[in-house]
């Protein structure tokens, strides 16, 4: 696989959260504010790059039988790393995260980037990879949590947005809000693929009624034996 592709995929193709519907919790619970959202998106992103590059490094090294324990150890050490930097140097945004936060230990999207990937690749690879899956994870937490801070709280990034800050819905900023939005941003995303999907697939030879329609000639669906 080429390298724009390793980077690209995690993005778009394979997106955490939009297509593979991984790391929901953190998504939802911290997207009511667009800078939460950032922060959640780039910690997260910083796990999973020192995670993924340590793992690969030691991927010859680590037994299979305890790698599960060893992934553990080291996501939840790069997870209190960025925890003690954001404490110091960004109390608000600490307390804003609350239990979400350490809880980046336990992220399936670490975990998933861990045991599929960096155990397989080498570190270029793997450092590629963790910034693919990482960039698509923070540009959906923004997503969703623009939508929400605009429509429910009427500011962006905190900043007060004319007409909005008065007339704001507040479901946006409460659970049910946070599944409607997530569910729009899925069916958009699930529609765009399955057209791109129809565009590329678009043939007759991968058609069952291709037979039946008769724009194969006998000669084209056997082959060209006949």
């Amino acid at each position: 696989m080429k390298k724009k592709e390793i980077f690209m995929r995690g993005i778009i193709k394979e997106n955490p959260v939009l297509v593979l519907v991984l790391g929901l919790c953190p998504a939802l619970a911290v997207s009511t504010q667009a800078e939460n959202a950032l922060g959640m998106g780039l910690a997260t992103t910083f796990v999973l790059l020192g995670s993924n590059i340590v793992i690969s490094l030691l991927r010859k090294i680590i037994p299979g039988s305890t790698r599960i324990p060893c992934y553990i150890v080291l996501i939840a050490s790069f997870t209190v790393l960025i925890k003690m930097v954001i404490e110091a140097y960004a109390y608000t945004l600490y307390q804003s995260l609350g239990i979400f936060l350490p809880l980046i230990a336990v992220n399936c999207i670490i975990f998933a980037r861990a045991e599929m990937f960096a155990n397989r690749n080498t570190a270029i690879d793997s450092i590629l990879d963790a910034l693919g899956s990482g960039i698509g994870f923070t540009v959906a937490l923004l997503a969703i949590a623009t939508i929400r801070e605009i429509f429910g709280s009427g500011t962006f990034f905190g900043i007060s947005l004319p007409w909005l800050i008065d007339n704001n819905a507040m479901i946006f900023t409460l659970a049910p809000g946070g599944f409607i939005v997530f569910a729009c941003l899925l069916a958009a995303v699930n529609k765009f693929s399955k057209s791109q999907n129809t565009r590329k697939d678009m043939d007759c030879k991968g058609c069952p009624s291709a037979a039946a329609c008769g724009k194969l000639t006998a000669n084209a669906l056997s082959g060209g034996e006949n």
